[in-house]
């Protein structure tokens, strides 16, 4: 594929992005930038949040980590579905209840006001992290293969692609990323599915055969029961993949915002569990996806040749493995258009909710924007946005010099601090009837995260050559939750809320 060609896609691409944004943007203001007017089709905003849900990590990292890894991903995948369920049935109803924009109002009144500001700060910074990670990829890969042969500078590219999306977002907020999520999942969806059939009819396999193939590849082991002591230890991934889950969507104003669009908290529940299912399926098509790149890679010298042209200091890239395949091999233009196509998708879906989600929670939780008149909200909440794009852009240019790693795995280190004590916050909350004064709160959120990084960087002689895999967010947040305990006092003030709660 040409890099004109490939420039042509992105146009067209964007074009329908910029029509969706123009349909649904019309006599949009304020409550339709933040909550959609909350008039959002559960099975529209189900099938959206597949994408966001994935991203540029599942769709570029994933299939990149089966060689080392085989299919134990799946691990953290049956973990997420119990995170969902305890979503739906615990958080989604009292989310519903207080009739939340920026779901950290829950710490305002459940707590006090430091714990609302740090909990929406925690989550500022978890989300700039997160979704700079999974912005990088699409970079990554449009420099490698189209940019930087054309003499257009790392910095540049990231600028563009960011102001694309606040281009698209800026006037229909929420309501617009529901639509386009939607086409950027179907896109992505649409390039797996075939990418498995172009490439497995290329080696000559039948759909029954790719399992076997994988698996006499030494690719193929789901779960991983012999090294209690490694990260990706079963237990590890399941218990893993409920936190990362509780962490990252249960208390995350950005995939939380898209439920709250929701009509009721039945469609929104109904939502996210047909959402968990599904999910889990669409993760088995993408391990094996990967399964199957490393095969097609095997059997053709030319392509591994091409691929390994990116290793950095001897190390093959699993991040560029996928695009190497499907921009550079005789598998036909269409497996290259859909490819672009889906990454684009996935990480588009993925940073044009967080800069919405980040625009959201940085007006209502900071400048209480809802207190202010009508024509200062609209101007704070698009000076707001400008900002928080700048933002994005700069992490993203930081990430560049420290990446170490394929992206999915940098995505749940970074989420293991940053979500946890959240996490521990919000189930303190919850499962007790206890008060914390706010400097202590703030203390505990920083003491716990910051030994348990020093812990983790010297677990392997500190603790018998244990490694801290997916678990790290789950233990972070108990330890934050029995801290918080520790400094605690029964509630006086706000007890109906969490009486009115509990009974419920």
């Amino acid at each position: 594929m040409t890099k004109g060609q490939i420039i042509l896609v992105l146009i067209a691409y964007f074009l329908v992005l910029m029509i969706i944004s123009w349909l649904t943007s019309r006599k949009s203001d304020n409550d339709t930038f933040f909550s959609g007017n909350r008039n959002s089709r559960w099975y529209v905003v189900a099938f959206g949040m597949i994408g966001a849900s994935l991203s540029g990590v599942t769709f570029i990292s994933i299939p990149g980590t089966i060689e080392a890894s085989g299919f134990t991903y799946l691990q953290m995948a049956l973990g997420y579905i119990f995170g969902y369920a305890i979503i739906a049935f615990v958080l989604l109803p009292l989310y519903y209840r207080l009739n939340l924009t920026s779901i950290y109002g829950y710490l305002n009144q459940r707590f006090n006001v430091q714990a609302y500001k740090m909990g929406a700060g925690f989550f500022i910074l978890s989300r700039l992290i997160g979704a700079a990670l999974r912005m990088y990829l699409v970079v990554l890969v449009l420099q490698s293969f189209v940019f930087k042969p054309l003499g257009v500078g790392f910095e540049l590219t990231v600028a563009f692609s960011i102001l694309l999306i606040w281009v698209y977002t800026f006037r229909g907020g929420i309501k617009t990323i529901i639509w386009t999520d939607t086409l950027q999942t179907l896109f992505m969806l649409i390039s797996v599915g075939l990418s498995i059939y172009l490439i497995s009819n290329e080696l000559g396999l039948s759909f029954s055969d790719i399992y076997a193939n994988i698996q006499e590849a030494g690719m193929g082991n789901m779960f991983q029961f012999d090294d209690p002591k490694a990260g990706n230890y079963w237990w590890k991934g399941i218990l893993g993949g409920m936190f990362i889950t509780l962490g990252m969507t249960g208390v995350d104003q950005d995939m939380m915002q898209k439920n709250l669009t929701c009509r009721s908290k039945e469609e929104a529940q109904i939502n996210m569990v047909s959402f968990s299912v599904v999910l889990f399926f669409v993760n088995v098509l993408f391990v094996s996806l990967g399964g199957l790149l490393f095969l097609y890679v095997q059997s053709d010298p030319e392509i591994a040749s091409l691929w390994h042209q990116f290793d950095v200091e001897g190390k093959a890239q699993g991040d560029l493995l996928f695009a190497t395949v499907a921009l550079k091999s005789d598998l036909g233009i269409g497996l290259a258009i859909f490819f672009l196509l889906g990454l684009i998708a996935a990480a588009y879906s993925s940073a044009d909710s967080a800069l919405t989600s980040l625009t959201t929670s940085f007006s209502i939780d900071f400048l209480n924007i809802e207190r202010r008149e009508k024509k200062e909200q609209e101007r704070l909440r698009k000076l707001t946005h400008i900002g928080m794009s700048v933002a994005l852009l700069l992490t993203i240019l930081i990430f560049k010099y420290v990446k170490s790693d394929n992206v999915v795995w940098e995505l749940f280190k970074a989420a293991n601090y940053t979500y946890g004590p959240l996490l521990g916050l919000f189930l303190f909350g919850i499962l007790t009837k206890k008060k914390v004064d706010g400097q202590w709160i703030i203390l505990t959120s920083i003491i716990v995260p910051t030994g348990l990084f020093f812990l983790n960087k010297f677990s392997v002689e500190l603790l018998g050559g244990y490694t801290f895999g997916a678990e790290m967010l789950g233990i972070n947040a108990l330890m934050v939750f029995v801290l918080l305990w520790f400094f605690s006092h029964k509630v006086v003030r706000n007890k109906e809320i969490i009486d009115n709660f509990v009974e419920e």
